[in-house]
């Protein structure tokens, strides 16, 4: 019922979670990630009841973060792959991990973040694109965007330190090259 109520808000947070926000279509993506892409290997790795498993898959697919792609004919049978949209999900994914190993795990290092050509452990932090420059509570605040409503811009005023200016810098959905 709320997933659908907040998936046309203004809020970018709740229009995501209303896209994702359940533990099983983040787990299915996770699987996805590593490499599953049929059916019957999702709900053997997740041990997802199959009726469930279909709901999410599907809602995964019609929310544009999976594609199905046949792979037999008789019987009709499909697997999910990733789309764009739903690759642009792995930042989210690995710093929900990085997170989890760090406050929440018993023993960690299940899994880590390894770079490609040397093998090296990588530490994931949040960066700006632009210039590099990691991203801080202390440095960093949100702002109003254009579309924000007043009582939007009020509350995030409220909640920028004392003596910030306004955000000045064009916003990404007016900037030249921003993405859609």
């Amino acid at each position: 019922m709320q997933k659908t109520a907040h998936k046309d808000g203004a809020c970018p947070t709740a229009r995501a979670i209303a896209r994702v926000g359940d533990t099983w279509s983040v787990l299915i993506l996770r699987e996805a990630f590593y490499g599953t892409a049929r059916f019957d290997d999702f709900q053997k790795r997740l041990g997802i009841a199959p009726n469930m498993l279909t709901r999410r898959l599907n809602s995964l697919v019609d929310e544009g973060l999976l594609a199905r792609r046949p792979y037999c004919a008789h019987p009709p049978r499909d697997e999910y792959v990733l789309t764009a949209r739903g690759r642009d999900f792995r930042p989210v994914l690995l710093t929900l991990m990085d997170w989890g190993d760090r406050h929440f795990a018993d023993q960690t290092g299940t899994v880590r973040l390894v770079e490609r050509q040397t093998g090296r452990t990588v530490r994931i932090a949040l960066v700006d694109a632009d210039t590099g420059q990691r991203i801080t509570e202390t440095d960093h605040y949100i702002a109003a965007g254009d579309a924000a409503s007043p009582a939007l811009r009020a509350r995030l005023a409220r909640s920028a330190p004392p003596g910030t200016p306004p955000a000045s810098h064009p916003t990404p959905s007016s900037s030249p090259t921003s993405r859609a």
